[in-house]
Parts: structure tokens; sequence; C-alpha cells
């Protein structure tokens, strides 16, 4: 492999997923330089190409977000002119992505078995709200309701308050991102063995796999965890506070950085209060401390005290909003701002690659594509139809 190749390269991946999950998985492995065809129903596509506003020349901002470097071919998957068509492209597939609800697509005839007979090399992935065996398997997944059903909303909030979403569609976005890992791994299994197999990521699944301590405080203790705001269970301070103008964030991960802490804020005599002495006995004097922290800190604008705090080595930072985020020249040296030209909506700004490899990089190479934009072509040089036989099934509402 060059050193200008990315990792996925010559890989081809049929894409026949909407909304997040399974897009946010496709764009990830064309960021790697798959090639991804998304397959979408004519004159409609993809749900989030009409979520909105705003739209940029008619082009969801959502969809415009997680769908970059893909191509769009129109099939109607319920018309069998069109089912057929997909024989050739499956037989040339290196990888199937799908999150439809478990039966779909073995209504339609592209389920995981007659698939992997026809192409035993076949990778194919389904992501779904509950996975494919289970007593809940038939139920659909949506983000807002698997991170109630996870427990996330229990633990997110306030204490005294309601149970909250995260501000991020966290559920269907760590479902995409274990989806992207687990084809990797069922490809590197591939060079081995020469077999595909099966994938299969519930929501459920991965947004519980996020619960790591808090399932380990309940293993250990019996004791289900609740909604503490910013602060956290097992490490104090690490919490937001209030500056005279703004939040900030304080997260002192050890007694050393306690001691600094303290020093810098001007309350040395606490370092040496048995009551906060070591992070055990400061998560147990909580309700004490807290209330000498805000009196302290609130004496002063949060920038001023971020950066007495990291030139002190005290990890801490500001609550920024999107657009202070966005504009951070950090981020734009990473390369974590890209612009890429739309057919309809013109120049475009997307989120870059987080994935940095230092000898075969993942790339932002094109546009999201409009609906049905490569589809003639597709069909012309992948499927091997010819302009007639295209013709006809788009007259035929096929495509």
């Amino acid at each position: 492999m060059s050193a200008d190749t990315a990792p996925l390269d010559g890989l081809l991946v049929l894409d026949f997923t909407r909304v997040l999950s399974g897009p946010y998985c496709t764009m990830l492995l064309a960021d790697m330089g798959a090639r991804v065809i998304k397959i979408e129903q004519p004159g409609r596509g993809d749900d989030t190409r009409a979520w909105g506003p705003p739209f940029l020349n008619g082009e969801s901002a959502y969809f415009l977000s997680i769908n970059r470097n893909k191509e769009s071919l129109t099939l109607d998957l319920k018309h069998a002119a069109a089912v057929r068509v997909l024989d050739p492209l499956l037989r040339q597939a290196d990888v199937v992505v799908e999150n439809f609800r478990p039966g779909t697509m073995e209504r339609l005839g592209l389920g995981y078995e007659p698939v992997a007979r026809r192409c035993p090399r076949l990778v194919y992935c389904s992501i779904s709200g509950f996975g494919q065996t289970g007593p809940r398997r038939a139920e659909p997944g949506y983000d807002a309701v698997i991170q109630g059903e996870a427990g996330l909303m229990s633990i997110t909030g306030a204490a005294d308050g309601p149970p909250v979403r995260l501000g991020v569609a966290i559920a269907d976005i760590v479902s995409g991102m274990f989806a992207a890992q687990g084809i990797a791994m069922a490809l590197l299994a591939r060079v081995r063995t020469g077999r595909g197999q099966r994938v299969d990521v519930g929501m459920l699944d991965a947004t519980a796999a996020l619960l790591t301590y808090q399932a380990g405080i309940y293993f250990a203790t019996g004791v289900t965890p609740g909604r503490m705001g910013n602060r956290h269970p097992t490490i104090v301070p690490y919490e937001t506070f209030r500056g005279s103008d703004g939040e900030f964030v304080v997260a002192v991960g050890n007694d050393e950085q306690w001691r600094r802490f303290c020093r810098i804020i001007g309350a040395a005599s606490l370092a040496d209060d048995e009551r906060f002495a070591t992070n055990r006995a400061r998560v147990s004097h909580y309700d004490e401390l807290r209330p000498l922290l805000v009196e302290r800190l609130r004496s002063r604008r949060r920038d001023e005290w971020v950066g007495d705090l990291k030139a002190g080595g005290v990890p801490c930072g500001s609550v920024r909003d999107v657009a202070e985020v966005l504009g951070d020249p950090q981020l734009d040296a990473r390369r974590m701002i890209e612009t890429v030209d739309h057919v309809s909506a013109g120049a475009v700004r997307v989120l870059g690659v987080p994935i940095k490899l230092s000898d075969t990089p993942g790339a932002v190479r094109t546009a999201p594509p409009a609906l049905g934009q490569h589809t003639d072509r597709i069909l012309k040089e992948d499927a091997g139809l010819t302009a007639g036989e295209i013709e006809t099934l788009r007259s035929s509402k096929a495509i």
C-alpha cells in the first residue's frame, strides 16, 4: 500500500441506511477510502433530506453533515426490477450496511442468509434498535428512546431535576461507530479466512456499553447510580464551576493536582484539611467542600482562572458554545473543518476526519451527493445496463 492510499481504498460498500446510525457508519468507511454507494428511495431519499430548517439551497444541513464521500443511487427496493439490478453490485461489493428493522431486508429478498450464499466473501452489517436476536428484536430504534431505555437519561441532569437527553444523538452515533469497528474487524478476519460474516449491532447494546464505571458501581454495590449534574461520582473536584462571567470545568484527577489547585486558587489550607486531603475524603465530604470552592471561584473571570490553572498544571477548560469550538484554531490546524463544493448547495463546510493516520490517511474528498446524482453512471458502469435499459427502469419508476 502506497503512502497516499487510504486504508479502505478499493473496497465497495453498498449503503442501504438512512437517518443517522447507518449513515454515520458508512461516512466513517468512506472517509477512509471505501467507495460507498448510498441506495435511496426515488423522489424521496434518506429521511434526513427533509429534516430542517436549516436548508442550503434546498439541501438539508442535517443530511449534508453525515453523507460526504458517497454516491447516490436511487432504487425502489419494492420493485422487482430494481432488486434485480442489485445482483451485479452485490457480487462486486465487499460490505453491505443496513439499518432497517429486523425482517425488512428479508422481505425484500436481501436478507443476510440468501445474500451470503451468493456472495460468501461479503461482510453484511445490520444496525437495529435491539439487535437481530432476543425478545425485543422487532422493536424500532430511535435515539431518544434508546437513551432512555439504556439508562443514559437516568444519570444525566441535575440531581433534583428530570432525566435529560444528551445534546447529541449519542445512541445513533456510538452505534454507527461500533458498526464501523465491527466491519473493519470482519474485513481483517476475511483476510485470514476468505469468508465474510454478519456484523450485528443493537443500539441498546451499544449505548449500554457506554455505562462503563456506572455499571461497575452498580455491580460492586447494588446501588443504582442517579443524576449528579456535572459532578463525577468518584472524583472530586471534577465538575463545572462558575467564574464571575461564565462556566468552566475543573478536572482534578489526583491528590497532587488537588494541592496545586488549592495553591492557585489561594486556598492552600484546604489541601491540609483532613476532610479534603485525599480523593476518598473529598468524595465523602463533597457537600462541605463544594460551597467553599464555589465562593472562591466566583470571584474572578472564567478566562483568568482557566489561564492560571492551565499554567499550574491543573486540567481545566472553558464551557464553550458550538461557535466557539468551531472557531478554535486547534481544529483548523488539525483540518477538522473542511469545505466541499456541492452540486446545488455550493460551498458547504463539514467536520473533518478525526482519526489521523500517518501513512494511509483518510480524507474529505467529495461533497454529499444530490439525490440520485450518480444513478445513471452506476447502472451503466457497475451494473452493465444500457441506456435503453436504464430508461425502461426510469419509466417504470424502479429508479
